[in-house]
């Protein structure tokens, strides 16, 4: 995996960094969450590591920035146990929170959990999406059906004239449904 880490003290970025390189993994370094989020657009990292106390972008902002720019899996990494800290971090869309010092194993384990809670929240999403226009559509073709009803079919029979036209146009119930209400 490519994983950008952003860390502004150089022993543990550098330490990291060779802790992933261990692991067989590529890592892409940065300084702070500005230079972290300039990375993300020139690499296209699999996961970020993104210290959350840093200069210029801290990273919770660059957390922020990267959710909305460049999905990805991304952990947080902090010396502080904070309540406050935790608490905004758990408003952000990421995968995980790490409290330094860090070892190899808990690194391992703590890229897996992300990929897949990504990946699983990436999937509702898209279910979320398909759920949503299917529903939109419904809404669509029921409305046409209203307006055909109008003329004193039955709501069969406006679904099945929807249907005939869809079929001798050679397009979707929604195609119809949408030119029937522009009329």
């Amino acid at each position: 995996m490519k994983i950008l880490i952003a860390d502004d003290e150089s022993i543990i970025r550098l330490g990291l960094k060779k802790m992933l390189e261990n692991l067989g993994h590529e890592a892409l370094a940065a300084t702070n969450g500005r230079e972290a989020l300039q990375l993300a657009r020139r690499h296209n990292p699999d996961l970020a590591i993104l210290d959350i106390k840093m200069p210029f972008t801290d990273g919770l902002q660059a957390a922020q920035t990267l959710s909305r720019t460049h999905p990805l899996p991304i952990l947080l990494l902090t010396a502080f146990s904070q309540q406050d800290l935790i608490e905004e971090a758990t408003d952000l869309p990421i995968q995980g929170y790490l409290v330094k010092p860090i070892k190899p194993e808990e690194l391992t384990a703590a890229i897996a959990i992300a990929q897949k809670r990504f990946a699983e929240t990436q999937a509702l999403a898209n279910k979320v999406g398909q759920l949503a226009q299917t529903l939109e559509d419904r809404k669509l073709i029921e409305r046409a059906k209203g307006k055909l009803m109008e003329t004193g079919l039955s709501e069969a029979a406006s679904y099945q004239a929807l249907q005939q036209v869809a079929r001798q146009n050679r397009q979707t119930i929604i195609q119809v449904a949408r030119a029937l209400l522009k009329q």
